[in-house]
């Protein structure tokens, strides 16, 4: 591998930028594709690249026009930042694993965040504007506080509403978002705050916790893929 590609491709890797290498198999021409676009390498037909960023591209052989690629995609993780080890992080968590999301329960009442409460979850004691500051937030990182406490729910949208989080969201009623907003607007601006997706989740009548972690999900995916086209009803399809 050409060594300025591969110092670009180890770049991207520690930023936590998705890349792309595309490997000719029949004479090793290789393409670097960084955050979806070219960044070096030697050019192999635009199908081929096509292909490698197709959604839901994995690493693996594609063959097109008898020629054979290998396309190997780097995709940072994604993570979910829990604020708060309260019921509804109980059922969401599960379910963001089960999506692929790494998750991290942020919370400083340690007799709250357990291992036996969140198996399988990554568990950060500090207050949650250190400790989102130490993991670092990134273009897929979502954030969801939980505790309708502000003291500790304010310090993690402090720091998360001003970063590349593609996911920021609070749980509350719209009077407590309207006192959020009273309070956070001199510390980061109407601005960050207007990205705020408040209260947290799709309008689909959850009331369970259970229900509520669906429609916060539902929604973190939605922010994460964008909205689909809008598809006909079943019976007026041909």
């Amino acid at each position: 591998m050409d060594r300025s590609l591969l110092e670009r491709l180890n770049k991207a890797r520690a930023a936590k930028r998705p890349a792309v290498l595309v490997t000719a198999l029949d004479g090793g021409a290789q393409a670097l594709i960084i955050d979806g676009a070219p960044a070096g390498g030697t050019l192999v037909p635009e199908d081929a690249l096509a292909q490698a960023l197709a959604e839901g591209a994995t690493t693996g052989e594609i063959v097109l026009a008898e020629r054979r690629y290998f396309v190997q995609v780097f995709d940072p993780p994604r993570r979910l930042f829990l604020i708060g080890a309260v019921h509804i992080g109980q059922a969401l968590a599960p379910m963001a694993a089960m999506a692929g999301f790494g998750v991290v329960i942020i919370d400083p009442r340690r007799a709250w965040a357990t291992a036996e409460r969140f198996p399988g979850a990554v568990l950060d004691p500090r207050w949650p504007d250190e400790a989102l500051a130490g993991h670092g937030l990134d273009r897929r990182s979502a954030v969801v506080t939980l505790t309708h406490d502000s003291k500790i729910d304010d310090p993690a949208l402090v720091v998360a509403l001003p970063s590349e989080a593609f996911y920021v969201a609070a749980l509350g009623s719209p009077r407590t978002h309207g006192q959020r907003v009273e309070r956070l607007t001199p510390k980061i601006g109407a601005a960050a705050l207007a990205r705020l997706k408040a209260p947290a989740g799709l309008d689909i009548g959850a009331s369970t916790p259970a229900e509520i972690a669906v429609s916060v999900l539902a929604e973190m995916i939605l922010a994460l893929r964008g909205a689909k086209a809008a598809r006909p009803p079943k019976d007026a399809r041909p």
